[in-house]
């Protein structure tokens, strides 16, 4: 199994000559719609395989995790979207969700929703839904994808929980963990009084999920990105804090660079 690093959370995940992708972005204009401020976006770059990935997985539909232009470039005819069953609600609670949903419909992309536990195979894949925690309180899940003996979990931008010692009771230890580790604290009128605690794992966060799930690896995600003051407000050298947290840790810290394989 190879893993390569696409930029922001997303990655493609290659065994047996098939590949497929988990919260692809491509070009993330329009990732913040409806903000007042702009901020510089995540570096990103396209998977190996576009055109021919079997499956696309998001973790959850935020539009900088589900990009339906980018998956319809990247799957191949009949491709199926994988993401999390909606939670319901009216237009104000899914608010953060809206936008994604109607490029996926626009784009007419195959989708299978999925509930926490639930696995499905793809290809050489076997995947299966993990719960997760969204810092909006939006549906989110982990993916858990195992293909050549090998077995990776990506966390999304999930904040930190307690579903860690049963997904690796369930299924753990893990050859590598993708997990977030810019810690944002966030403030979107949808979501008032705002909170002072990170959205998403932080170095620290990151480093003990990464303990809890029996990891081999820890792979560092979800960097980065963009900065935006009273709005999405990271704390600076993210990558740096997240090696000095894991530093002492009984797996190893692998930080591949931009559009990097990593060979498990």
């Amino acid at each position: 199994m190879r893993v390569r690093w696409l930029g922001w959370a997303g990655v493609e995940i290659e065994a047996r000559g098939e590949s497929l992708v988990i919260d692809l972005l491509g070009h993330p204009e329009g990732v913040l719609e409806g903000s007042s401020v702009t901020a510089p976006m995540p570096k990103v770059v396209a998977p190996r395989a576009e055109g021919e990935v079997l499956a696309g997985l998001c973790t959850h539909l935020h539009r900088d995790h589900t990009d339906a232009g980018a998956l319809a470039r990247a799957l191949r005819p009949g491709g199926t979207v994988l993401h999390p069953e909606s939670f319901g609600g009216d237009d104000h609670e899914n608010l953060w969700t809206l936008k994604a949903e109607a490029e996926l419909t626009a784009w007419k992309l195959p989708r299978q929703p999925m509930e926490p536990w639930s696995t499905t195979t793809v290809g050489p894949f076997s995947v299966a839904a993990v719960p997760a925690v969204d810092g909006l309180g939006d549906p989110q899940v982990s993916w858990v994808v195992e293909a050549d003996g090998k077995r990776v979990i990506h966390l999304g931008d999930t904040m930190f929980h307690g579903y860690w010692w049963r997904a690796a009771h369930r299924y753990g230890p893990f050859d590598a963990v993708l997990a977030p580790v810019n810690g944002p604290t966030v403030c979107f009128p949808h979501c008032q009084p705002a909170s002072p605690l990170p959205a998403a794992l932080d170095a620290r966060h990151a480093a003990v999920a990464a303990r809890l799930l029996g990891a081999k690896a820890a792979l560092p995600i979800h960097y980065d990105g963009f900065h935006i003051d009273g709005v999405y407000a990271t704390q600076p050298d993210e990558l740096t804090r997240f090696l000095d947290a894991a530093d002492g840790e009984p797996y190893e810290v692998i930080a591949p660079g931009l559009g990097e394989d990593v060979t498990l």
